[in-house]
């Protein structure tokens, strides 16, 4: 319970929305990303292009790629009463960018 609590709190799906504007991010197993190309919401935790269907989910302040993530599923996440737990049901281990399409930029 601890863990889904901690996921809840540091899912961050766009910096776009913090105080401070990131043009840019570091993902693990990726580099860094811009984020020009991110849908950014009034929700601090969330970051999604959704053009390419990739998104960025930052979990204990390391960022995270996930790829050919579907509107719906990135919809759900948003509006899920907890956020951990639908993470870790529905997103975890799903979207692997090492199988599914990353984005050229």
């Amino acid at each position: 319970m601890r863990l889904i609590s901690a996921i809840a709190t540091t899912i961050a799906v766009s910096i776009c929305a913090t105080a401070v504007r990131a043009e840019s991010v570091y993902v693990k197993y990726r580099g860094e990303v811009d984020l020009r190309l991110f849908d950014c919401t009034d929700i601090t935790r969330s970051s999604y292009d959704r053009h390419n269907e990739y998104m960025l989910i930052s979990l204990n302040g390391t960022f995270y790629h996930y790829c050919e993530i579907d509107t719906g599923t990135v919809s759900f996440l948003l509006d899920a009463p907890s956020m951990g737990r639908f993470y870790n049901t529905n997103i975890k281990g799903r979207f692997d960018c090492r199988v599914n399409r990353v984005p050229a930029y």
